[in-house]
């Protein structure tokens, strides 16, 4: 059976988050617009210009005079992928919503088959890597352990391989808006409110145009964001860390104690102070780290900030402004 629509907005919404993709803006939309229309007339496109330093934002101003469902969010700076993401979801009217990156390294031609299976009954359809040729092999190596890493560590499942391509049925993208957090991991709030998912699998294509904004420290970041946003697991590390190092400093100290009392031996103790001192302060700076990546995000919350500051709309009806402006408080 198919969805219902509801007459007060579209069909089909696609989000696309950009920051610096003037290179890749012409190719994408040359291919994903003959996929939509093949799709559906009811369509509409949010893109979100994440503080671009470049003329993305004049290409697409350009783009929207000969296609006017294209609809742009300007953002005052540049805010991070997660949360240009999140405005356009915010924007966007779609009963089903599709976030997609501008590189064509998530396959437009995939749209049709997730509104079949979205058409079916699933209320999100997740589009699963199965290669990833465009990638070097160091980065495809961290991708699996950082994925690897967060099904043991987290208490929300995030799906090995699938990005934020995927296709989101409309009582989704509300519950995400209800999740309150600045500090938006959003692989795993798309897990924290899916149900009923659906899988398709694809490779993944090198970009079409343009440079990858994600290097590796960048990517390191964002596997902190990841880890630090769904699991306490760190700080419950540490409390377990530290009493197995207690123990270990009681029981040496009682093995000195004895070797001194029963054979009188005198252990030089200098070169195993140095040691001991360097190895504990770089656990406790350690540990102090880690308490000060969960305090970081503490701070940040209680602030209560706006999420994201909007410079300019183009294209949006002032029921859909209001709604995405209210959104982002």
């Amino acid at each position: 059976m198919g969805k219902l629509v509801n007459k007060q907005s579209v069909l089909l919404s696609i989000v696309v988050p950009m920051y610096n993709e003037e290179k890749a803006c012409r190719a994408f939309f040359d291919v994903l617009l003959p996929v939509l229309h093949g799709v559906t007339p009811d369509f509409e496109v949010v893109c979100v210009d994440d503080g671009s330093k470049d003329s993305t934002l004049a290409w697409l101003l350009h783009k929207r005079d000969s296609e006017p469902r294209i609809k742009i969010v300007a953002l005052q700076r540049n805010f991070g992928k997660d949360v240009a993401l999140m405005a356009g979801i915010n924007y966007s009217r779609g009963e089903a919503v599709v976030p997609i990156d501008a590189d064509l390294q998530d396959p437009p031609s995939l749209i049709p088959d997730m509104v079949a299976k979205w058409q079916e009954g699933f209320d999100t359809v997740i589009c699963v890597r199965t290669d990833r040729p465009g990638d070097s092999r160091l980065k495809r190596w961290l991708a699996a352990g950082f994925y690897r890493v967060m099904g043991q560590v987290s208490a929300v499942d995030v799906p090995p391989n699938a990005g934020d391509f995927r296709l989101l049925d409309r009582k989704l993208v509300q519950a995400l808006r209800q999740l309150p957090e600045r500090s938006r991991f959003m692989k795993g709030l798309f897990a924290l409110v899916g149900s009923n998912p659906a899988y398709l699998n694809y490779t993944r294509p090198a970009r079409v145009a343009g440079d990858t904004k994600w290097a590796y420290w960048r990517l390191w970041n964002f596997a902190l964001d990841g880890i630090f946003s769904f699991t306490t697991l760190p700080l419950r590390v540490w409390t377990y860390f530290g009493g197995l190092v207690a123990a270990a400093g009681v029981i040496y100290g009682l093995w000195l104690f004895s070797g001194f009392v029963l054979y009188e031996t005198d252990q030089p103790g200098s070169a195993w102070l140095l040691v001991a001192v360097m190895f504990f302060s770089g656990l406790n700076m350690i540990g102090i780290g880690v308490l000060g990546e969960y305090i970081g995000r503490i701070f940040d919350e209680v602030k209560n900030r706006p999420m994201y500051l909007v410079d300019r709309e183009y294209g949006f009806d002032p029921g859909a402004l209001n709604e995405g402006r209210a959104s982002d408080q």
